[in-house]
């Protein structure tokens, strides 16, 4: 094997690895993008409910009524937490994948790689 080969496997071998760098930051990119989002939507939710809050507190014609009102919205943002947890696990479970497949077919190119006839 001459120089002239050698420095062609190691540019291939260069290139494939700046992909797969460029393949692990697009997961990376998506997995924070999909989590700002979901969090964004709480608390949205959760400024929606403050609101909600202080406008029971100013029209609740009693002290009943508002506690009532509020138990109500408690367990409503319960509910909502609930889904949003079962949501988040979801997504958690999606972003693993996404490295594990990124991680094996890594593996698999390297694998590859390895093979490469050389001269001698």
């Amino acid at each position: 094997m001459n120089q002239q080969d050698t420095t062609k496997i190691v540019t291939e071998l260069t290139n494939k690895n700046v992909e797969r760098m460029n393949a692990l930051n697009e997961l990376n990119l998506r997995a924070w993008e999909r989590m700002t989002a979901r969090q964004m939507d709480v608390m949205g939710y959760f400024m929606e409910q403050t609101l909600r809050s202080m406008k029971l507190a100013s029209e609740s014609k009693s002290y009943t009524d508002f506690v009532k009102a509020q138990m109500e919205m408690a367990k409503a943002v319960g509910e909502r937490l609930m889904e949003e947890a079962k949501t988040n696990q979801q997504v958690a479970a999606e972003v693993r994948d996404g490295y594990r497949d990124w991680y094996k077919s890594g593996v698999a190119d390297l694998a590859a790689d390895m093979r490469i006839p050389t001269a001698a």
